[in-house]
């Protein structure tokens, strides 16, 4: 799956049966009921602007494709968590109303409706717009009926000896039960008489998985024009080959989505990750809780895959073929440079970056002379923090790293740095989140690979998700032992660090150093700790410590000081901490959120938010960092870190933010704020109705400005001048 979309639907991953257990939070100060929007009904928002970028004549023609993917995977794994939770607790009796005082049931009945109206115009974006641009531009998706004799004739071969002995057609009757619809899958609905008996069957066919989505038909030499059929389609015209001696009467594609949440119970005695397995062992066989299906089936076949599947009518979306576009990531990864965005090389920073000899900086001696932001992937994650791990591996002053994985890859020079860490005889813990939705099996996997090297491998706290982006490195200089220390936005990944927007602070402060040092031995021991330097940790103290200095902006207004509140956020969710920034409104605060996904802030309304503005912004990288930043009486305190405002991340997770100290880091940060809520930004703003509008042009018709492009020039520029 792509990147992008494995993080955005990071927002539909919560711990769901928190999340709806939760009640509305207490309303002393007497605000609006209606002040939260629907969660549910955001991440769709959220989703639909990324279908917007799918529209876009602006935005190249591959990339429309992938951000028609993006949306599909989406709203696979939104209805596989969410979706499904909340049936999963209705069922239970255990959902009780959400923070607007909506039932359950009525929550489904409108994420239903959603869902229906965005995955139409999802199809129509692919029908109308996606695919007569790719076709614009040599790239053609083509039906069976559209190709040449000779094409067909060639395909019909391919299908004989590639396709065809891999099919594995399955039969209903008395003898042949329906067979399990496994989650994801495409399938075809096939009818069939028997011309002997005139009997009418019906069977299942899969379409194989381990096939391209796209088989090609032809390809020019220079792949400037290339023309494919879908698989399914293929497979469709040739039912006679898989029903010899029977005549087809209908053929209908259709797909089933699961319930594929893993629920575990942490409380179990035994081993968590024997626990864990067991559980993602019976991951395929949830319940289904959405049925696509192609806009022409008949009646009987689709009265008889929902007496088959146990499924409503509202689960069921009729949809024109091809189903299942997700797919078209295989199209948006054609090898059409001039199809997608202007590529971008990340700069080195310039702290780190080598001197004009071409001598290798010490990353050591760099993070000595002070702080480090880093801004990915504008500057280079692999030259910076990559190298600071790969470097302290193989450092003979290094006696111990500490760190925190919660999504990486198996092949990552991360975990390959960790390996040769302990290969040569140093102290290496990893802290390994097995419980990353959707990545357990992986992270399962690779665990058991650094245990075997003989890193020391922690798996997290009963009860709660280790999210924090954590490093730490003890090295030995003058007899006296020192931290350098690594805390980040985002997750230790080479790969999504080339997609993902995200901000990381390299630093020897000793103050961090300690707040690691406790914090590590809470993770992996038993040690209780109550207090941090520079650290908010969750689950005890980061949502307490946020509120009390929103409150302070508050007072501050109310005596006339400087008061000023900026949030750059995943997910702004949380009741409590969505009330206080309400209260610092209504005393007079500015308050800029520029948030990705899920809102429930309801922004611009006179007499309790009228001071807020809400941005969002989406483009070829996934904006991914996290930032809470205070004008604090003209001694502004800015936080970055890995936790959003959801009850999750403050409740249920371990989190960290930390707080930076150099002047130059907060001003440029502060410049970031500015580019990102400037209405000369191409940004969506996000009104008090609920709506988001895309602001991308101005009153003559002209292009805003790009943050994105922006963010990227500027970090060109600052790498040219030598600042950090």
């Amino acid at each position: 799956m792509d990147a992008y979309s494995r993080g955005d639907v990071d927002e539909a991953r919560t711990d769901v049966d928190d999340d709806f257990e939760r009640t509305p939070s207490a309303n002393p100060d007497r605000l609006p009921e209606d002040r939260y929007f629907d969660r549910e009904l955001s991440w769709l928002a959220f989703n639909q602007r990324v279908l917007e970028l799918a529209e876009d004549p602006a935005v190249p023609a591959l990339e429309r494709a992938n951000f028609l993917a993006i949306f599909a995977s989406n709203l696979d794994e939104f209805f596989m968590v969410r979706v499904a939770g909340l049936k999963r607790r209705i069922v239970t009796g255990l959902a009780v109303p959400n923070a607007l005082g909506t039932a359950p049931l009525d929550v489904l009945t409108h994420i239903a409706e959603r869902a229906h109206y965005l995955q139409e115009r999802h199809a129509e974006a692919y029908q109308n717009v996606v695919k007569p641009n790719l076709a614009a531009v040599g790239i053609s998706i083509l039906g069976w009926n559209d190709l040449g004799e000779s094409d067909q004739e060639r395909l019909t071969t391919y299908f004989s000896e590639q396709i065809f002995p891999i099919l594995m057609p399955l039969a209903v009757d008395p003898a042949h039960p329906f067979p399990y619809i496994s989650g994801l899958s495409l399938n075809l609905a096939v009818r069939v008489r028997n011309t002997r008996s005139g009997t009418e069957e019906f069977a299942r066919l899969k379409i194989p998985q381990m096939l391209p989505r796209f088989v090609a038909v032809e390809k020019s030499v220079n792949h400037t024009t290339m023309s494919f059929i879908t698989l399914e389609d293929l497979i469709a015209q040739h039912l006679g080959y898989v029903f010899p001696g029977m005549d087809i009467i209908e053929h209908h594609a259709f797909r089933v989505t699961r319930n594929e949440d893993v629920e575990i119970d942490e409380d179990e005695t035994e081993n968590l990750i024997q626990v864990l397995e067991r559980g993602l062992s019976r991951r395929r066989f949830g319940p289904p809780i959405r049925l696509e299906i192609d806009n022409s089936m008949d009646s009987v076949t689709l009265d008889l895959l929902l007496r088959e599947l146990d499924i409503t009518d509202q689960e069921v979306y009729r949809l024109p073929e091809p189903l299942n576009l997700a797919g078209l990531s295989e199209i948006s990864s054609i090898k059409r440079p001039d199809l997608r965005f202007p590529p971008h090389v990340p700069t080195t920073n310039a702290r780190i970056a080598p001197t004009e000899a071409g001598e290798e900086m010490s990353i050591f001696k760099a993070i000595r002379r002070g702080d480090i932001l880093l801004h990915h992937p504008y500057e280079s994650f692999s030259t910076s923090v990559q190298t600071f791990l790969e470097q302290a591996a193989v450092d003979p002053k290094v006696l111990a790293i500490k760190q925190t994985l919660y999504r990486t890859s198996g092949d990552s020079p991360i975990v390959a740095a960790l390996i040769k860490a302990a290969e040569a005889g140093k102290q290496v813990l990893a802290l390994v989140e097995v419980k990353a939705r959707f990545d357990e099996v992986a992270n399962i996997s690779w665990a058991r690979k650094l245990e075997k090297a003989g890193v020391h491998v922690v798996y997290g706290l009963v009860g709660l998700k280790t999210h924090c982006k954590l490093a730490l490195v003890i090295r030995q200089e003058d007899g006296e032992l020192r931290h350098y220390s690594h805390v980040g936005t985002g997750n230790y990944n080479p790969k999504t660090s080339r997609m993902y927007e995200d901000l990381g602070l390299l630093t020897a402060d000793r103050a961090v150093g300690r707040d690691l040092t406790r914090l590590f031995n809470e993770l992996s021991g038993y040690a209780i700790e109550k207090k941090f330097k520079r650290l908010l940790v969750a689950p005890r103290y980061l949502r307490k410590g946020l509120i009390e200095a929103i409150e302070n902006e508050s007072v501050n207004a109310k005596q006339g000081r400087p008061a000023a509140i900026r949030i750059k956020i995943n997910s702004m969710v949380d009741e409590e901490v969505i009330d206080a920034l309400y209260r610092a409104s209504n005393a007079g605060v500015p308050v800029d959120i520029w948030v990705r996904g899920i809102c429930a802030l309801r922004p611009g309304v006179a007499g309790f938010s009228e001071n807020i503005r809400v941005r969002s912004v989406l483009g070829r990288y996934l904006e991914h960092s996290r930032v809470f930043m205070f004008a604090n009486n003209d001694e502004p305190i800015a936080y970055i870190g890995s936790a959003d405002m959801m009850h999750r991340n403050l409740d249920r997770r371990i989190e960290a933010l930390v707080q930076l100290s150099r002047p130059e880091h907060i001003d440029y940060l502060n410049g970031l704020f500015a580019l990102g809520m400037s209405d000369k930004s191409m940004t969506w703003h996000l009104e008090s109705s609920g709506e988001w509008i895309r602001h991308h042009v101005d009153s003559d018709g002209h292009d805003l400005i790009n943050v994105q492009d922006a963010v990227m020039e500027g970090i060109a520029h600052r790498r040219k001048g030598g600042a950090s």
